[in-house]
């Protein structure tokens, strides 16, 4: 059985690591460069790191510090935001990242989901969605928003399981799925949104938003079907150890990298 993976995710913005809540109301967390050699040591299986208002600013990415990062982490470093090029991926490649992260570029234009894949293969290419729940909805719906750097983003009038479904079949070989209305409030991952995407594409899914508790990731893992979980907060302000949770999951049966 494949093991499953635990993912700090480094959101930065001004050069520093902060985390909001909602994507708002951000506070500071840290050296992104720091934290990642801090995680890579406490046996970390893959780094996540966000320049989250890269694309509400219309920048490009700090390549700099993804360049200070890689340096000194020996896992898979995914990164994302404000990459709205190939010739964004490759650089970003080629500053040390394994794997490019697209939300809001990809949504503007799919078509560069498939130029990225068939230039560096689709294991390369990560699909980023902040999807919101819309309200009153019977079956269930989410809305992907793009921008979200900027206070939650815009909406980007796309229903989330379709837009996952296309990303996949355009060559996205995983989905990093981030829930707007759990995120950063600790109170859990939205497991309907997790599981209904598991169960519709054939790639990773990895959970994003909510992770408060340790059984919040082990209900991502088992009721929400995803491969991986992401959290910040409890890891940024030292609420639980990467040992911790691994220990914790592999005991409830969870198969982990030790």
């Amino acid at each position: 059985m494949l093991t499953k993976r635990i993912i700090p995710c480094l959101d930065v913005k001004g050069g520093r690591v902060v985390k909001g809540v909602k994507f708002r109301d951000h506070r500071d967390a840290g050296d992104p460069v720091e934290l990642a050699a801090f995680y890579n040591e406490q046996g970390a299986d893959e780094l996540v790191f966000y320049d989250i208002t890269a694309s509400s600013d219309r920048r490009n990415i700090m390549l700099d510090v993804v360049k200070r990062t890689a340096d000194q982490v020996f896992i898979p470093l995914t990164v994302g935001g404000g990459l709205r090029t190939v010739d964004d991926m490759r650089a970003m490649l080629e500053a040390g990242a394994d794997k490019v992260s697209i939300n809001t570029a990809a949504v503007l234009d799919p078509s560069l989901i498939t130029r990225g894949a068939e230039r560096f293969g689709s294991q390369c290419i990560v699909l980023g969605m902040d999807a919101q729940r819309i309200p009153g909805e019977d079956p269930p719906r989410w809305d992907v928003h793009t921008h979200t750097g900027a206070d939650g983003g815009v909406s980007a009038g796309k229903d989330a399981v379709a837009w996952a479904i296309q990303a996949v079949e355009l060559g996205a070989g995983e989905i990093v799925v981030n829930s707007i209305d759990s995120d950063g409030t600790q109170a859990g991952y939205d497991l309907e949104l997790l599981r209904i995407i598991s169960g519709a594409v054939s790639v990773p899914v990895v959970a994003s938003g909510g992770a408060g508790e340790m059984e919040d990731l082990y209900e991502a893992l088992v009721l929400g079907k995803a491969d991986a979980v992401l959290a910040a907060s409890i890891f940024h302000y030292g609420i639980y150890s990467i040992k911790s949770v691994k220990n914790y999951l592999a005991n409830k049966g969870i198969p982990m990298r030790m």
